[in-house]
């Protein structure tokens, strides 16, 4: 098995695990806290069962930023978004084995009771934005990278807990249309693709603009300590 089918093999396995895990949390009737804790802990499952293999992106909008940033080329990040598209459909099918063709399309991300398609998409875009600024960060300060893994799940599980009842708090195209094509809920699809991706471009913004200045700072300091010239 080449490294390459590795890695798109682990991100097909690890959004899988967060599209069924978020999922079922939400079919288990638990509560906004519950569900918000579901997909933060399945993305920490994700994480740490395939992070290593593949970068653990589990998100075309992270796999966006990722790309921007020059961590992934083209042909990576396109067969990335199959991956993971692909892993978001599987999950799908599972919870509707479980429970059933309606019970796969509640699992779907929505607008809330009186919000906007408007409103919808702008909290999409800057949830989205601050997720990606905030994995964009932390894998690459030597500082915070040891905590990554918990801090970007916590970053969901906070994405969650805020927006849930307003917009779902998908984040994620590929967590968005596997319960919408599956459950035939797909109304409301192309806000939770559109948004993460416009997020993802308004996120990677944000971290050239606050990291790229920090970064050489650090470097001048140092070299100002190290009298290295």
């Amino acid at each position: 098995m080449t490294s390459q089918f590795r890695r798109y093999l682990a991100e097909f396995l690890g959004t899988a695990i967060l599209v069924f895990v978020g999922g079922a949390a939400i079919l288990g009737g638990g509560g906004h806290v519950v569900v918000a804790f579901g997909f933060g802990l399945a993305l920490l499952i994700a994480l740490y069962s395939f992070g290593e293999v593949s970068g653990g992106h589990f998100n075309p909008a992270v796999t966006l930023g990722a790309f921007l940033d020059g961590r992934i080329c083209l042909t990576d990040g396109i067969n990335y978004w199959i991956a993971q598209v692909a892993g978001g459909i599987t999950a799908a099918l599972g919870l509707w084995w479980a429970s059933s063709q309606e019970g796969a399309g509640v699992t779907a991300t929505n607008p809330g009771v009186g919000v906007g398609n408007g409103s919808a998409f702008l909290l999409e875009a800057i949830l989205t934005a601050v997720f990606v600024l905030t994995i964009l960060k932390v894998t690459a300060s030597a500082e915070l990278k040891g905590g990554a893994f918990l801090a970007i799940s916590l970053a969901l599980t906070g994405i969650h807990m805020s927006a849930l009842t307003i917009t779902g708090a998908s984040v994620n195209p590929a967590r968005s249309i596997g319960p919408a094509v599956v459950g035939d809920n797909a109304e409301n699809l192309w806000i939770y693709i559109v948004a993460p991706l416009v997020g993802a471009i308004i996120g990677w913004i944000l971290y050239q603009l606050t990291t790229s200045e920090t970064v050489e700072e650090k470097s001048e300091t140092v070299e100002e300590n190290t009298g290295v010239e």
